[in-house]
């Protein structure tokens, strides 16, 4: 009997026979053990695939996907991957990735009704009406968006911060850094939004710097 998923099955068998011809150990050593040093925390959309957009293969980033890269203290799921990521693989570096043109931000900056979703877009809403002056000075929907997933990944990045997960590394000294991006789907590229902390001490300052670097700028550029 065919699968109804046979193109995707073949799909893999091209791809791991591709991999093994390049390197007949790959497998094998990728199943020996799992040590990333990057967690990613980004968007569920299928148009962002983490370590493909910055050329790394398996095993070296760890993911973690939900609808526009929310980061919430009562996401269990979220935490126990931040948990995992951070106590036991040890990565060195959490970075929240945005992208421009995203569904959910475009869905509150519309005030449009979507259903259960709504209640998890709350807290994007939240970074939508504490930066309300800010969006509001911006004429055209397209710029709104943009300069929203960048302020979303900017704030999420202050959760990660604060969860007690991160807190804990930095006070037992582990090395540990969490930063902010923003990819557009328009050419591919990463937007470095200058968001990068390494302590609790460094949270205030990078934040204030990030925001600042950002609203310098006249125009969100996606």
């Amino acid at each position: 009997m065919t699968s109804p998923l046979q193109n995707l099955l073949d799909g893999n068998r091209r791809w791991s026979a591709a991999m093994h011809a390049e390197n007949p150990h790959f497998f094998e050593q990728l199943a020996k053990q799992q040590s990333p040093k990057y967690l990613w925390i980004g968007c569920s959309d299928s148009r962002v695939p983490a370590t493909q957009i910055v050329d790394l293969p398996p095993g070296e980033i760890f993911v973690q996907r939900n609808v526009a890269n929310v980061v919430a203290h009562s996401d269990l799921n979220c935490l126990s991957t931040i948990q995992f990521a951070v106590d036991v693989l040890q990565v060195e570096h959490i970075i929240v990735v945005g992208h421009y043109g995203c569904g959910g931000v475009q869905a509150v900056l519309d005030e449009r009704r979507l259903g259960l979703v709504d209640n998890w877009l709350r807290h994007v809403g939240d970074v939508a009406e504490k930066h309300h002056a800010v969006l509001a000075a911006l004429d055209l929907m397209s710029l709104r968006n943009a300069r929203l997933c960048e302020l979303n990944a900017i704030e999420q990045v202050t959760n990660v911060c604060r969860t007690t997960m991160v807190m804990d590394a930095w006070e037992r000294g582990q090395k540990l850094s969490v930063h902010a991006w923003c990819y557009s789907l328009d050419n591919g590229r990463m937007h470095d939004l200058a968001m990068h902390v390494d302590s609790r001490s460094a949270l205030r300052p990078a934040y204030e710097q990030s925001l600042q670097r950002l609203l310098k700028t006249p125009r969100a550029q996606p």
